[in-house]
């Protein structure tokens, strides 16, 4: 039998075969260019139908329906009245857990919780330009039904003279909710 010419090439080893080949272009190691473009639009459509739908909802809307002022006899106070009107235009119902005001002047800006009820009539005894304009008080632990309405008065007091409120930037009632952001309610003027 004769014999085989020995090769000049080495025997492969496992741990050291050259890879060259798999390695040598791009084109043959990347995904085809379309399908990969078809998947990132359908995943960008999928977040933006998803973002839509989780989007949050106003839960409520509210107006401030009238404002009504008066300084304290030593000119350093303003006792304000304001009648507010909240709609709960959510699927749910709302309460109310606190209710405070803010006032911007050209001095400052300042924040007030809303007196509680049980105060206003000592309230309207001290300052008697306001009693003519009371009605039922808007109060915490208020529940409006989910379609609801509420009205009522909110009674704060600013350190601030009587002129300096009419001369107001703006004026905010905020109500804090038990299960929702809290609902912001500017004056319009």
């Amino acid at each position: 039998m004769p014999e085989e010419p020995k090769s000049t090439q080495p025997a492969p080893d496992a741990g050291h075969i050259p890879i060259t080949e798999e390695m040598d272009g791009a084109k043959w190691t990347l995904p085809p260019v379309l399908p990969v473009v078809i998947v990132l639009a359908v995943l960008a459509a999928i977040v933006v139908v998803g973002a839509h739908l989780m989007r949050p909802r106003p839960g409520a809307s509210g107006a401030i329906t009238a404002v009504y002022g008066s300084e304290s006899p030593d000119k350093s106070s303003t006792m304000v009245l304001m009648q507010v009107s909240v709609s709960n235009i959510g699927n749910k119902p709302m309460w109310v857990r606190e209710i405070t005001a803010q006032l911007k002047t050209d001095q400052g800006e300042w924040t007030d919780v809303a007196a509680s009820p049980v105060d206003f009539a000592r309230y309207f005894r001290a300052f008697p330009a306001l009693a003519p304009y009371q009605s039922p008080p808007l109060k915490p632990e208020t529940r409006i039904a989910a379609g609801g309405q509420a009205e009522g008065m909110v009674l704060v007091s600013f350190p601030v003279s009587g002129d300096s409120f009419d001369k107001r930037k703006s004026l905010t009632v905020t109500l804090e909710n038990y299960d929702r952001r809290p609902l912001v309610i500017a004056e319009k003027r």
